[in-house]
């Protein structure tokens, strides 16, 4: 019988020393940002200090928003550690400008959501309701224009 590595820890170890759940970490290997793990005889998935390692840089990259292809591309630029780091400052610039644009959205929607509230009151009935009102009217665009239907009486 073989001896268990006294160095490679089992799958929810790797969760509970990450802080990620069994499932993340699966779906990572299914993604191919981690690598497919070593199989113990009784055919536990294990893994080394390196996956370790890893998992925590791929939970990093997604605790600041990166989606799961500039992490691949980061993980790959990690190996090449005598490359300039050009193109990882042209990711992580790249992601800036998108934060910044999903900021102004999301102060855009907030500025919109305050404007329907002030048109209610803090009690009424429902059939006085502004927000109800604001929300059913034409200028919450769900269909392109021509396809609005017409207003129900």
């Amino acid at each position: 019988m073989a001896k268990a590595r006294k160095d490679l820890i089992k799958i929810g170890e790797l969760a509970n020393l990450v802080g990620v759940q069994v499932v993340t970490i699966r779906y990572y290997e299914k993604e191919g940002l981690l690598d497919k793990p070593h199989r113990a005889p009784n055919g536990y998935r294990t893994y080394s200090r390196g996956d370790v390692d890893r998992l925590r840089f791929v939970r990093h990259c997604r605790e600041h928003g990166m989606a799961l292809e500039d992490i691949r591309t980061l993980l790959k630029l990690r190996e090449a550690p005598e490359r300039d780091c050009l193109e990882v400052n042209t990711l992580v610039d790249d992601h800036i400008k998108k934060l910044e644009e999903q900021l102004a959205s999301l102060q855009a929607l907030k500025t919109r959501l305050v404007e329907l509230r002030g048109k209610c009151p803090h009690s009424g009935s429902i059939a006085e309701c502004g927000i109800l009102r604001g929300l059913a009217g034409s200028h919450c665009r769900v269909w392109p224009a021509e396809e609005n239907p017409a207003p129900v009486s």
